[in-house]
Parts: C-alpha cells; sequence; structure tokens
C-alpha cells in the first residue's frame, strides 16, 4: 500500500548507477542458457503483458531466450510452488505480484510456500494505483458526495471487485469511511463492468489499467486515484488525500524473486539488468502506456517492502474477514 515516491526518475537513476558491478565471473557470464520468467496469471494480464515486454528487452541483452510461462489458478499457488522449487541458480524466476506475496499470506490459512522464507528479492517491477468508479446514475462527483449518499442510504448498495487488489481497496474504503456496502465477486474486473454501468453495483476500485478501459467505455466515472496525489494517465482525477480521504492510499504491485538459495552475485546482476531493461527509453515508454511505469528497488528494498506489504494487506483483509478457502 505504498505510494510512488515523487522523485521516481531520479530514484530510478540511482538504482542503476549502484548496480553497475557484475561481481564474480559467474555473475558476469550469467545466463549460460534460457531464462524462464513464471508468471501466476494467463496471456494477456496486465503482469503478464509487462513481463513480456521486459522479457524482449531481457533477450537482447542476455543473447539468451527469456520465456514467459504462464501457470495461473489457485490465486497464484501453482506458480509460486514451482517458481520455489526451481533450481536456485537464477534460470528461473518469479515474475508476480502483491496478490501472491501480500493478499495470500492473509488469504489462506495454510499456504505452502513463504514469500520471505522461499524467495531471494530481485527488484520491484511496478506500482500501479487503483481507482474508485461509481455509476454514473449516482450523479455524484466527488469522493465525499459518494460517501454521504452511501452513509445516507445503508445497506442499499453494492460494490463489486474482479481480482483481490480491488477488493482489499474496497474494503479499505468502507473501513475509512464506515460506510455499509455489500460485496459482489466477479470473475475479473471487466465482467464487473456492465453491472456498474447498470447500477447493480454502486462502486468499484479496480487497478488503474481496468479502470482506465472501463472509462474509456463511459460506463462510469472516476471520483479518486488511490495515490497521494492525481496521476498523468487520470488528468483530473486527484488522489485519495487530495479527495478528503487521507488513508485511501493503496497500490497493486510487480515483482520479481529468484528462488531461496540463488547466489547473491547472481541476484545482483539480475537486479541490474531487470532494472537496465524496465528503464530504457522503448521498454519505458510502453510501461508507462500501461499504467505501470518502472519503480525499482534494490533487493534489500523489495525484501523491506514485501514485509511492510503483508502487514498492510493484513490488516484491511482481517478487519474484513476476507477468506478464500
Amino acid at each position: 500500500m505504498t505510494n510512488t515516491a515523487p522523485g521516481r526518475r531520479a530514484t530510478i537513476a540511482g538504482l542503476a548507477a549502484m548496480a553497475t558491478g557484475t561481481g564474480s565471473a559467474r555473475a558476469q557470464t550469467f545466463p549460460t542458457s534460457a531464462v524462464t520468467l513464471i508468471v501466476p496469471f494467463p496471456p494477456g494480464a496486465a503482469t503478464d503483458v509487462t513481463m513480456r515486454i521486459v522479457a524482449a528487452k531481457l533477450s537482447q541483452t542476455w543473447n539468451q531466450p527469456v520465456i514467459v510461462d504462464n501457470k495461473g489458478g489457485a490465486n497464484g499457488i501453482i506458480a509460486a510452488e514451482a517458481a520455489m522449487r526451481a533450481k536456485p541458480d537464477g534460470h528461473t524466476l518469479f515474475a508476480t505480484s502483491s496478490m501472491t506475496h501480500a493478499g495470500n499470506p492473509s488469504l489462506y490459512e495454510k499456504l505452502p510456500y513463504d514469500p520471505i522464507r522461499d524467495f531471494e528479492p530481485v527488484t520491484r517491477m511496478s506500482l500501479v494505483p487503483l481507482v474508485m468508479l461509481v455509476h454514473k446514475g449516482l450523479k455524484v462527483k466527488t469522493l465525499a458526495e459518494l460517501t454521504a449518499r452511501l452513509k445516507a442510504e445503508p445497506g442499499k448498495h453494492n460494490f463489486g471487485s474482479g481480482a483481490i487488489s480491488a477488493r482489499v481497496a474496497g474494503e479499505l474504503y468502507r473501513m475509512l469511511t464506515g460506510i455499509d456496502a455489500v460485496h459482489v465477486a466477479y470473475r475479473n474486473n471487466q465482467l464487473a463492468a456492465p453491472d456498474l454501468n447498470a447500477g447493480t453495483i454502486s462502486f468499484m476500485v479496480p487497478d488503474l489499467s481496468s479502470a482506465k478501459m472501463i472509462l474509456a467505455s463511459g460506463w462510469a466515472d472516476a471520483l479518486a486515484i488511490t495515490q497521494a496525489d492525481s496521476s498523468p494517465s487520470l488528468p483530473g482525477v486527484p488522489g485519495g488525500p487530495q479527495a478528503g480521504l487521507p488513508g485511501f492510499i493503496f497500490t497493486t504491485w510487480s515483482a520479481i524473486y529468484a528462488p531461496r538459495g540463488t547466489p547473491r552475485d547472481i541476484v545482483a546482476r539480475l537486479n541490474r539488468d531487470f532494472i537496465a531493461a524496465g528503464t530504457s527509453p522503448e521498454v519505458a515508454a510502453k510501461l508507462d502506456g500501461l499504467g505501470g511505469a518502472m519503480n525499482p528497488t534494490t533487493p534489500e528494498g523489495l525484501g523491506e517492502f514485501t514485509r511492510s506489504e503483508i502487514d498492510a494487506w493484513r490488516k484491511v483483509i482481517r478487519a474484513a474477514n476476507i477468506r478464500i478457502e
């Protein structure tokens, strides 16, 4: 639930400058064969699209194939187990999201992997805010107006979600405002959009990419974006604090992890090369268009970030009593 820092471009440049060394001879000659990125989503999902863009650039850098292996299902658990059990030599990596490494630890009583114990952090890739979308028929123009309307009509409104991030963001809004609304689950955010248009659900909080597609259809109004301030991707839409709700800051994110035991020099090489690929002009332009611009960390920074996100997601998931199994 961390907001994108104002100095993101400067931070990226600093990280890239720090990662100029290649370490041992082993790291200098890495990779020696194809590299596989295990992705816990089907082809076409936001994380999948992002990783394919970066993979194409890394194939050029490494002069080796970089294969995206989609292992969807079980809320990412299938993919996480496969990545956890891979040989820890850097040639199989987990290109995942907040779902597996922030949400699942609180969503499941028994999880067959530990996001901290079983993986070596490499780098965060992106931070993506979510957007409060409302049914046009409500005729509310601000987040404060929406909150007042929902409080005046307790139990009469539904909110939808087609992703765990959208569910948690919706529950966060409920917790911050004390409104009474019923959750309706969908297989994905796009399937919830027609019901938002029809008024079956009054609001939803999808990721930025999904929100932009729904807004382009004319099916909803945007009242706030879940970061500290507005975004160039949605001009005129205020950040949560700007809209009068200071705690309404929440992001979904993607990151690269290696199996536990991957040598530190290989992890350092991976960190450097992923940052270089993601911030190259041609890749950065594509990622910016998807609303998932590179927002990297050091390996240590990703480890700290993962721990903080597990705690932040746990607070909302437990308070809302969200369970999958």
